[in-house]
């Protein structure tokens, strides 16, 4: 088996076509609310994997809307929950700006 590509999301053009409307929505969704599930383990610490380990379960069984609710107690139709999913985004966009910052700012210590 070899290494995982790191390039291979560039070979996947439908990841970014942003001219057809509603073409990357599962993708958005999909990675928005596995954020705020993230955000919601960090605050609920070891209890929140039994509410997981049953949403896992009935994924396919129920809309989103409806895992959510029932699992993890969350409203999808409030902004709550995504504002959660967002500020890590945020998170990661502050992280890749420092790092951009800092490969663009001259070493000192080099001649």
């Amino acid at each position: 088996m070899t290494a995982p590509d790191s390039n291979y999301w560039m070979t996947k053009l439908h990841f970014s076509i942003a001219g057809v409307s509603f073409y990357n929505y599962p993708y958005t969704f999909g990675y928005l609310f596995s954020l705020g599930v993230y955000a919601l383990r960090k605050e609920r610490g070891p209890d929140f994997w039994n509410s997981y380990n049953a949403l896992l379960r009935d994924t396919g069984t129920m809309t989103a809307e409806e895992l959510a609710m029932k699992h993890l107690g969350v409203d999808l139709t409030q902004p709550d929950f995504w504002k959660k999913s967002l500020a890590i985004v945020e998170e990661h966009v502050q992280a890749l700006e420092e790092a951009v910052e800092q490969k663009a700012s001259p070493n000192p210590t080099q001649h």
